[in-house]
């Protein structure tokens, strides 16, 4: 298994553009042959592109630094040099690419294909050819190459899904995910199993499908650094639907109430349009028997305040049916509109 790697920082340099030549036509029974040096090549760019085969910036921890060929200097005969070959820098659909130093948005590559020229090769300089006129004729100057741009990078993915599922460790996320989609996250009883982010396609319909995604657990105290949820965020940036998954069974041991509470605070405090976006409540787990306090507690908590609730059992399938028609439903009507996120 991959290393999930959602950041980067690279140095590009785009190749120098060649130097055009000074020459003079020399042949035989033409003693005053007129100028033909020919001009330089342009030198090569520096590109990203989007690619549906790369789901992770891991080749970017290894290889930081990417040049252009330069292109080749002008000759006699009005040879004009080659360009130079550029660089194409593979990365996953989603991924940001930012100036490192003005923190300027380069590029938001957000479909298979999508490219952006990073850093622009060098002009390639003009031949004496090209400064010839009726009263110079036997022109010596020429121009040499303007240098290829440099740029430090970074570069950061945010993954696309349509649904963001998030809750505290061990909600029953993973376990989710899992049951309704070919997703196969490491699933156990203890907290902090899911370390990376994973993503389920859903079939809501014959025509119709959704993705979502599962990040890391979040906990109270996550702005500050805490646990590893919200260093993972960015990955829920680009849902139109939010789901907050609550353990509401008998063996946890949070308050279910204060946990989505302390959740819709976390989201606030990292992205004030996360917490402004639609959401639901599903409480996990009710397959596990006991007197049901918890999920009666968040229940009537919910409808007072009109938020809708689904209860479901992702071990038995009690309820995914309902809940998962509702997220289509929900998909399918916020996919016309924009999601606003924080760069």
């Amino acid at each position: 298994m991959s290393t999930f790697v959602d950041q980067a920082q690279i140095l590009v340099k785009a190749g120098d553009g060649g130097h055009g030549a000074c020459s003079f036509r020399r042949e035989k029974f033409v003693p005053r042959g007129g100028p033909d040096g020919g001009d330089g090549g342009d030198g090569g760019s520096v590109l990203v592109q989007a690619t549906t085969r790369l789901s992770t910036l891991l080749d970017l921890r290894y290889q930081k630094h990417y040049e252009a060929e330069k292109g080749e200097g002008g000759g006699g005969s009005n040879c004009h040099g080659r360009r130079g070959t550029d660089v194409l820098i593979p990365v996953p659909v989603g991924t940001m690419v930012f100036d490192a130093n003005t923190q300027e948005l380069l590029a938001d590559l957000t479909a298979d294909g999508d490219s952006c020229v990073v850093a622009k090769g060098g002009r390639g300089g003009r031949g004496n050819t090209q400064f010839a006129s009726s009263t110079n004729r036997v022109p010596t100057q020429f121009e040499p190459g303007t240098p290829g741009e440099e740029r430090l990078l970074r570069l950061d993915l945010k993954l696309l899904a349509d649904v963001g599922l998030v809750g505290y460790p061990n909600a029953g996320k993973s376990t989710f995910i899992a049951a309704v989609s070919a997703a196969r996250p490491k699933i156990a009883d203890y907290p902090f199993t899911t370390l990376t982010p994973n993503l389920g396609v859903v079939r809501s319909s014959e025509e119709h499908t959704f993705v979502i995604a599962d990040i890391p657990g979040l906990i109270e105290g996550a702005h500050e650094g805490k646990g590893l949820g919200f260093q993972f965020l960015r990955h829920i940036e680009r849902t139109s639907l939010l789901i907050h998954m609550i353990d509401v069974s008998e063996w946890a041991t949070e308050d279910p109430v204060a946990s989505l509470k302390v959740m819709r605070h976390e989201l606030a405090t990292y992205d004030r349009t996360l917490a402004d976006r639609p959401y639901a409540v599903v409480g996990t787990k009710i397959d596990i028997k006991g007197e049901g306090k918890r999920l009666e507690q968040l229940n009537k908590y919910c409808q007072r305040r009109k938020i809708r609730f689904f209860a479901i059992s992702a071990a038995t399938r009690e309820g995914l049916d309902e809940c998962l028609r509702y997220m289509g439903q929900q998909v399918e009507a916020l996919r016309t509109i924009p999601c606003e996120t924080k760069s």
